[in-house]
């Protein structure tokens, strides 16, 4: 068995996520603490108890998630004696998730992945003004009609294919009103649904050209040591552990698509036949029926998922 780890992003959010964990565990309540005190705010106040707009506001969300993560990782390790060297052969993120995976692997302190996520929610949000742009998820897409649909819609403005998830599921991204043109015009090619998103920015693609300099310049300040396993990165869809590939990659995947559907390719073709959905939500073990499945797929995200995971290795 080769086990692949994966971080859910955005979106996975919920209030009281974590919460069973922080009852159960004291590494998991000592991980919530860490986060509140690096950030300098009560954000597990936040986690348990919202409200929801807190929650989901781009700079909270990012920290909060990966908070959630890591909190699994250290009971796993502490507590189960999960060995992330041994037992598990690359991780990978999606968008945020990265960050969690990466601070999990060992290349970021629990410190410095806070205030980067922090920094990161922020310089996004900021990016484009609040109404500017937009993200549509295009259902019955594959990357290339989602693409075509990109560049029927832009009409000289930004559209461009986001998130390439799974074979029939891709979101793009871009201003208001090419977004509200691709949604018209999904349809036309062969694009069974067009889902206008409720997002707060027009994530990854080029308007977030200045919250990727904010970036370029955060991660030059911090330590990024290899991790102790691959990454598969979701600008190249490749595995790399190399230190200044991962600054670049990471610099990147603001305004660069998420390769999700390849990167989760990429594994099972060095062998993985099981992943292990690490945070919130089920998001990503839901991607994997419609990527591949021939590849078993488990979320753990409470103490009963952890046992359950736990004695299935």
């Amino acid at each position: 068995m080769s086990i692949a780890l994966l971080f859910p992003g955005q979106g996975s959010q919920a209030i009281g996520m974590g919460a069973a964990l922080s009852e159960a565990f004291p590494e998991a309540k000592q991980t919530f603490e860490e986060v509140d005190d690096a950030l300098n705010q009560n954000l597990r106040k936040i986690i348990l108890e919202g409200p929801e707009e807190l929650l989901t506001m781009t700079e909270n969300a990012q920290p909060a998630l990966m908070a959630v993560s890591i909190a699994i990782m250290r009971v796993l390790e502490k507590d189960g004696g999960f060995e992330i060297s041994r037992q598990a052969s690359f991780v990978a993120g999606h968008s945020l998730g990265e960050y969690s995976a990466l601070a999990a692997a060992g290349s970021f302190s629990l410190f410095d992945t806070a205030l980067l996520l922090r920094q990161r929610g922020k310089a996004m949000q900021e990016a484009v003004p609040l109404g500017d742009g937009g993200m549509a998820a295009l259902l019955g897409a594959n990357i290339e009609s989602a693409t075509e649909l990109a560049e029927a819609a832009s009409e000289g403005e930004v559209c461009s294919p986001a998130n390439d998830n799974a074979p029939d599921q891709v979101v793009i991204s871009g201003t208001t009103g090419a977004i509200d043109r691709a949604v018209q015009l999904a349809p036309d090619f062969g694009i069974k649904r067009a889902i206008p998103l409720q997002v707060s920015a027009p994530f990854h693609c080029s308007l977030m050209a200045p919250a990727a300099a904010v970036m370029a310049d955060a991660l030059q300040k911090v330590t990024i040591s290899p991790p102790l396993l691959p990454l598969v990165s979701n600008v190249s869809a490749r595995a790399i552990q190399e230190p200044d590939t991962i600054r670049r990659n990471l610099e990147k995947q603001i305004t660069a698509m998420v390769r999700w559907r390849e990167s989760i390719l990429e594994m099972k073709k060095e062998g993985v036949d099981k992943v292990v959905e690490i945070g919130s939500g089920r998001v990503l073990s839901g991607l994997m029926k419609r990527i591949d499945k021939e590849i078993s797929a488990i979320s753990v995200n409470d103490p009963d998922s952890i046992e359950s995971f736990l004695n299935s290795i």
